[in-house]
């Protein structure tokens, strides 16, 4: 009879190492498929454009962090799951191929080449009480032909003028109120008030025509819709819907806050009617503009300055401006010859 060296195992044996059960394994494997999962499903979400109700929407102003965040993932899940680990690259190259061409700058500013006048747009969300020394001071220094003034009250209005802006800007379109509602447009040549070009969904978003010397003229609106949060949602993807869309006879411009980034279906289906984001197209466009002055940075981008895009854009600056929890944008854009 031969010697056996098999024992059963008794109750108090350690197993030994890598001789774990197989259902263990997949317990630890399920919070890295968990997290995959998720991520994949913000892909899938933000390439088909099908985000729904306020929380997907808010979501997906935050698509440039999932970049750096499944980056992360992919290299951690390869020493726990690399099957895991294979999705989350999977998400994070797809991300990144929508996202980093924003900070992508031209090869040359196609505003030299462009033959057209240069329109300067200046747009800012005073939240109601921003320094109007500090604004007039960019205004002197920027010398923008128009200015989009958003959460413009009437006391914030009166400040502006107090601090000079009436002697650089004397032309205005204004739409003041006493709360958030308030928009106007400030221009430093002269503007004509234009109504019923859209259909209004949200704050005041007042429109004007400025005329440039030599006679060339182009369309402004002031753009604020309301943020998207909770049963807004709706009504914020119908402002966006109702604005103007470019016009064959005249340029146009929209400047303001959007409440609204490059990730989301709604201001995309908006470029897609014939604008071009300015920031985006000057190299700028991950350059975050909310929230600012306060204890947490700037992290998502929703103010915008848009053109037709036979315009060209030049440059694009986001500013600081004390004050106010938004950045402004400054768009330097040379207008398409007139006919």
């Amino acid at each position: 009879m031969g010697i056996t060296t098999d024992r059963r195992r008794e109750p108090g044996d350690q197993p030994k190492t890598g001789d774990q059960p197989e259902p263990a394994r997949r317990g630890r494997r399920r919070p890295s498929w968990i997290v995959a999962g998720c991520f994949a499903v913000w892909t899938l979400e933000r390439l088909a454009g099908v985000e729904q109700g306020s929380f997907d929407i808010q979501l997906m102003t935050l698509t440039p962090y999932a970049v750096v965040v499944t980056a992360l993932l992919t290299v951690l899940f390869l020493f726990r799951n690399r099957r895991a680990a294979l999705v989350t690259a999977v998400s994070c190259a797809t991300l990144a191929a929508t996202v980093a061409p924003r900070a992508i700058p031209p090869a040359a500013p196609a505003a030299a080449a462009a033959p057209g006048p240069v329109l300067r747009v200046l747009s800012v969300n005073l939240f109601g009480r921003a320094d109007a020394a500090a604004v007039v001071r960019l205004v002197r220094a920027y010398d923008p032909d128009v200015f989009s003034a958003l959460e413009l009250t009437h006391r914030e209005a009166a400040a502006l003028d107090a601090a000079g802006l009436g002697a650089l800007m004397p032309y205005r379109v204004l739409q003041a109120e006493r709360d958030s509602a308030g928009s106007g447009l400030y221009g430093k040549h002269p503007l004509t008030e234009l109504t019923g070009l859209f259909t209004v969904i949200g704050h005041n978003m007042p429109a004007a025509t400025i005329t440039l010397p030599g006679g060339t003229t182009a369309q402004v609106v002031a753009v604020h819709p309301h943020p998207p949060l909770g049963r807004r949602a709706e009504e914020w993807t119908a402002s966006l819907e109702a604005l103007p869309p470019p016009s064959p006879r005249v340029t146009r411009v929209l400047a303001g806050d959007f409440n609204a980034s490059l990730d989301h279906r709604a201001f995309r289906d908006l470029l897609a009617r014939g604008y071009v984001d300015a920031a985006e197209e000057s190299g700028e466009g991950l350059v975050p503009t909310w929230p600012n002055g306060r204890a947490v940075p700037p992290f998502i981008t929703i103010d915008h300055v848009l053109v037709d895009r036979r315009a060209a854009v030049g440059r694009t600056e986001i500013l600081d401006v004390p004050g106010t929890d938004h950045r402004g944008v400054l768009a330097e854009l040379r207008l398409p010859p007139a006919g």
